[in-house]
């Protein structure tokens, strides 16, 4: 069996906007993935980058479920001795919200030059507004 190669005048890059209010983070980070990546697209191959351009409205209106707003955390290191920072995401979410929806999705995209390309492509915004309606972006459903 062969390995499909897409050409480059056959990958189409659309706009979507992903309305976060009221769903879970993971669920919105997941979907946000998937389109970045393309792996909705017929034409998709693993080693080709082919996705999406992905814009996430309401990031701050957001949920967690269970008790991952107090038990889950962030950590960072300053890179000196004893500079590990935590923060709980029960706080990230109120002051950057952008922040974990990002690393949501960080998380989700390979750790490759192609899963970095995907990040470019991500826009994410705490309220329902957005700059980017000259490239008519399409609603996308969860």
């Amino acid at each position: 069996m062969s390995t499909f190669m897409p050409k480059a005048n056959e990958i189409v890059r659309n706009w979507y906007v992903l309305d976060a209010a009221g769903k879970p983070l993971g669920r919105v980070a997941a979907v946000a993935a998937d389109l970045l990546r393309g792996k909705k697209k017929t034409i998709f191959a693993p080693h080709v980058d082919c996705g999406d351009h992905v814009i996430i409205i309401n990031s701050d209106k957001a949920v967690l479920t269970g008790n991952k707003a107090n038990k889950k955390m962030y950590y960072r290191h300053t890179g000196w001795v004893g500079g590990l920072k935590e923060v709980k995401y029960s706080i990230l979410m109120k002051e950057n919200s952008e922040k974990a929806m990002q690393l949501a999705v960080k998380g989700m995209v390979p750790d490759t030059t192609i899963g970095r390309a995907a990040l470019t492509r991500l826009h994410i915004y705490k309220d329902g507004e957005h700059n980017h309606a000259a490239q008519k972006p399409q609603e996308y459903t969860l």
